[in-house]
């Protein structure tokens, strides 16, 4: 991997998809409305770093480094975070679209998902301990074998997780949504 670092620095409104963002490492910068969009981003490092309004739908994460990294009002589409590097894994995201992304045996314990799209997010094996769920839209999310131990759902809705095959002691759940820890009895509820 390159050597080259970067502290502190705000990238503001750069289209990464005309010339590539320099690999290396980028410690508690900041960037803002940047497109990323089916950039490469492979084995590049993020530390402490935050991503506003940025559209990093598609990018390739194979060995990426996400270390206290926000994502906010983000746009991510299928993004494959079971490809990135796994020691220090830290990620909270904030009104993201994360529609088709994959966080496949990820350990993400005390994460935090606010106002955020999840359909179709594969969250099988995923170790999400202590995980807050707040106000997110979990419409085909796959849960399958995940430890869900003391996870919020309680303001989130649309999920279907299958108490039998996930962990979910102590996890918070409401009404109406708690229904979708019924859904793999394929009742009808009125």
């Amino acid at each position: 991997m390159s050597k080259n670092y970067f502290e502190e620095k705000t990238f503001e409104k750069f289209d990464f998809k005309s010339g590539a963002l320099q690999q290396g490492e980028y410690e508690y910068c900041t960037f803002i409305t940047c497109n990323f969009s089916n950039s490469n981003l492979a084995e590049y490092r993020f530390m402490e770093c935050e991503f506003i309004d940025c559209d990093l739908s598609l990018i390739k994460i194979v060995k990426t480094a996400f270390q206290d990294v926000k994502f906010r009002s983000c746009k991510m589409l299928g993004l494959q975070f079971d490809t990135c590097n796994k020691f220090g894994l830290s990620l909270s995201f904030d009104d993201c679209i994360l529609n088709h992304s994959s966080f496949y045996q990820a350990k993400l314990k005390k994460t935090l998902f606010k106002n955020c799209q999840l359909h179709e997010v594969d969250f099988t094996e995923c170790d999400l301990t202590g995980a807050i769920f707040e106000s997110c839209d979990l419409a085909g999310a796959a849960f399958e074998n995940t430890m869900l131990r003391t996870a919020d759902f309680r303001t989130s809705a649309n999920y279907s997780i299958n108490p039998d095959t996930n962990q979910i002691k102590k996890a918070k759940f409401s009404l109406p949504a708690v229904v979708g820890l019924l859904d793999k009895f394929d009742i009808k509820i009125d």
